[in-house]
């Protein structure tokens, strides 16, 4: 009877305890929709994110994200600008409620915040002066050339890619926005600039400069989906936000929000954050 009894204590103790540690995150949606707003951190860089002479915060993740966040209840964003780099960081410091930045999934990524499904999907691209004097198709182009020097968001895939493909530390120059990115290649201190397909049609298009080119898709660069990230502890608040987005997607209003941006509904249909966070 006493071991019986023991049992019962010892099997409420720990539901109390998981009721505990699921606690928080059953809550997060409730305080956001008190709270009124959510804080998202983004990275100013059309046509993923952007934010206007007057603050007002736009672009294709950040629509979606306030829309999803308005069904849920929570009536507005509120945006931050931060490099890449910061954006998991600040989540887990709990600066933001979310990022909805094109911050694409991969599997290390995913090890460290909680991903809704696919939201936004793009290819690489290269920036650079017209002609393509230098025949930079690929990172691994720029690689086998010393003289090439590549700019790149800290922090961001294109760093990666860079790296990865065997380009020194010392010719990745991290530029911390698009408009310094495309600066600097202007001037003659790199020679090439990557961001996302659409981000680089975006600023060479408002730049006006014929001196520049697009070379897109990057030679052997992967297609990334992105999704809004969540801190890890917050799986109900994302839970919750995949049925919205999920309601959004089949009633085509997905589609409504982000094709004018550019970017293809049926790419991020077609894939899921299960397959991308498994590097597929």
């Amino acid at each position: 009877m006493q071991i019986a009894n023991w049992m019962k204590l010892a099997a409420g103790a720990a539901m109390v305890a998981l009721l505990a540690s699921q606690a928080p995150a059953a809550d997060k949606l409730e305080q956001l929709k008190e709270q009124g707003f959510a804080r998202i951190a983004i990275a100013n860089e059309p046509p993923f994110t952007s934010v206007t002479a007057d603050g007002k915060v736009s672009g294709a993740g950040p629509d979606v994200a306030r829309e999803v966040f308005k069904r849920l209840g929570i009536n507005d964003v509120v945006a931050s600008i931060s490099e890449y780099g910061a954006m998991i960081p600040g989540l887990q410091a709990r600066r933001f409620d979310a990022v909805t930045a094109g911050l694409f999934m991969k599997p290390e990524r995913c090890a460290a915040v909680v991903y809704s499904e696919p939201v936004l999907c793009d290819a690489e691209a290269f920036a650079l002066k017209k002609g393509n004097p230098k025949n930079l198709k690929s990172f691994q182009d720029i690689a086998a050339n010393p003289d090439v020097k590549i700019g790149a968001p800290g922090g961001g895939t294109e760093e990666k890619l860079a790296l990865e493909a065997g380009v020194p530390r010392d010719r990745v120059i991290v530029v911390p926005d698009g408009q310094s990115g495309l600066k600097m290649l202007q001037d003659g201190r790199i020679d090439v600039y990557s961001l996302p397909v659409l981000s680089i049609n975006a600023l060479v298009t408002q730049a006006k400069d014929p001196s520049l080119e697009v070379v897109a898709p990057v030679v052997g660069a992967p297609v990334y989906c992105d999704g809004a990230a969540f801190r890890k502890g917050d799986e109900a608040l994302r839970d919750a936000f995949d049925v919205k987005l999920a309601e959004l997607k089949k009633s085509g209003e997905f589609a409504k929000i982000i094709e004018p941006y550019g970017f293809s509904a049926a790419a991020a249909m077609s894939t899921s954050r299960e397959k991308l966070c498994a590097g597929k």
